[in-house]
């Protein structure tokens, strides 16, 4: 059930956050950049993560400053986000490993402070502007973070899973 006040979404993301991070900062480069399903390494994923705090918080400074909102990305659309995250992922290519971890945590630390800048009535008063949804901006920063680190830490288990087998 997703998060309906600050107290609750800080507490939700710092946990994912650390749960992910123990997932991830045993595991050894070379694991980490081996290319599996669609082209993809766990470091693509990890870095795929930290490209999406960024797109949030550019969502939420544009739809504040009411500028349009490019949703998901400037060029896409929702139902392009497959070819959207294989250019993101040909974008990274040069990222290594603990490249990625850094701007997984820069970019947590980001949203972390967005989180604390802002009280229950900016995150959860109403839709974000921009957004062209019911969405609140706590809804998206919880999907942008605590839910992408979920979903990258049960995709990454499985790998480690598959590697071990």
């Amino acid at each position: 059930m997703p998060a309906t006040t600050k107290a609750d979404l800080i507490a939700i993301t710092e946990r994912d956050y650390a749960k992910l991070r123990k997932v991830i900062d045993e595991i050894p480069e070379a694991q980490a950049m081996r290319k599996r399903d669609e082209e993809t390494s766990i470091k693509d994923v990890i870095g795929h993560r930290a490209h999406w705090i960024d797109l949030f918080l550019g969502w939420y400074a544009d739809g504040q400053a009411g500028r349009d909102v490019a949703f998901p990305a400037p060029g896409y659309k929702w139902n392009q986000l497959k070819a959207y995250n294989a250019d993101l992922r040909a974008r990274q290519a040069d990222l290594g490993w603990d490249a990625a971890r850094v701007r997984l945590a820069d970019r947590h630390a980001a949203l972390m402070a967005f989180m604390k800048a802002h009280d229950d009535q900016a995150l959860y008063g109403g839709p974000m502007k921009g957004a062209n949804n019911k969405w609140t901006a706590g809804r998206w920063a919880e999907a942008t973070g605590p839910s992408h680190y979920r979903s990258a830490a049960k995709w990454i288990r499985a790998c480690l899973r598959a590697d071990a087998g």
